[in-house]
């Protein structure tokens, strides 16, 4: 959205029936409907001169004036006892073994609002005490993030010194981290590299995409470990090492490729495999950060860190071998 206001707009006759909130959002690209509604609510926006509310459906030749942005309440993370699988930790840092389901940080919203419950931030804070301060009071010793249903290692930082000289190496590309990830269908090559630049879906703004031009410069690089067959469907099991971290990196490029990672409905991949005569379903997405390797901030040791699967996981795999033969 532009700095100055009032922004001023006129309704195209084209535009009639529309909501307001749903005309605003489509017409302030970088604004979500939400976030529209927050700003009507705080009669931050006018048409014809007169407050309206979000339902408005337009009829067109109308003037919106939108005054300004709505001021939220300043988030800050809050401490909160939830058990964590911290699998290293010293002076500087912890590398902590992260559950599907929980979120790193919150989201918007005030500090009340349950995005900001159940976060690895909060539990961090109750854990560990103190965290480095680069971040911010919502993102406190946070150096790279994991998505909520992807499950595996993390580092944080407890000092500042120690998330700069994190954060610096995973800029130079230094660390090295793999993922272990299940998707639908048989890859065809036995190995690869998909670098196609990942930019914000235009229209649906949760999801991330390849399809448009001057998006971020984003490498996954994959290996067969096995193809199976089964009466669930086929199915690839891979390893994958990333070089850069975009949001939902891994998740969009193998769905561009065809073979969304299951669970991942946000990407075209089904609530529940089907066969002839079977069904079967995984509440998460198959996505395990299962190596992390750097350096110490500190000390310039390597630090190289291994997480098994998890039994959600291993389990859900167990029974697609079980149902199947295994391809080359």
């Amino acid at each position: 959205m532009p700095e100055s206001f009032p922004i001023l707009i006129s309704v195209a006759a084209e535009d009639a029936g529309k909501r307001l909130d749903q005309f605003l959002a489509a017409r302030l690209a970088s604004v979500s409907r939400a976030r529209v509604q927050e700003m009507i609510g705080a009669r931050l926006v006018l048409v014809n001169d007169a407050a309206a509310k979000a339902s408005l459906k337009l009829r067109g030749g109308e003037r919106i004036s939108v005054l300004g942005k709505a001021q939220r309440a300043p988030i800050k993370a809050i401490a909160e006892e939830i058990p964590l699988d911290i699998v290293y930790e010293d002076d500087d840092l912890a590398v902590i073994n992260k559950p599907a389901g929980m979120m790193v940080h919150a989201g918007a919203g005030a500090t009340e609002d349950a995005r900001n419950r159940g976060t690895l931030v909060n539990a961090l804070l109750h854990h560990l005490g103190s965290l480095s301060g680069v971040g911010g009071e919502l993102r406190p010793g946070i150096v790279h993030r994991l998505d909520k249903e992807t499950s595996g290692l993390i580092v944080v930082a407890k000092r500042d010194e120690a998330h700069r000289k994190l954060s610096a190496q995973f800029a130079a590309r230094e660390v090295k981290k793999k993922y272990v990830a299940l998707v639908h269908g048989w890859v065809k090559k036995d190995s690869g590299t998909l670098a196609q630049s990942i930019s914000r879906h235009p229209v649906r703004r949760m999801r991330m995409t390849t399809r448009l031009e001057g998006g971020r410069t984003a490498v996954t690089h994959y290996r067969v470990v096995r193809r199976l067959d089964t009466k669930f469907g086929k199915f690839t099991l891979l390893d994958v090492k990333i070089d850069t971290g975009r949001t939902h990196q891994i998740r969009v490029h193998v769905a561009t490729m065809g073979h969304p990672i299951v669970g991942d409905t946000l990407y075209g991949a089904p609530r529940q495999a089907r066969g002839k005569n079977a069904v079967i379903g995984l509440a998460r997405n198959f996505l395990h950060a299962a190596e992390l390797e750097f350096r110490h901030p500190r000390s310039g040791e390597l630090i190289a860190l291994k997480s098994d699967l998890p039994e959600e996981l291993r389990e859900f795999l167990g029974k697609v071998e079980e149902a199947g033969a295994h391809g080359g």
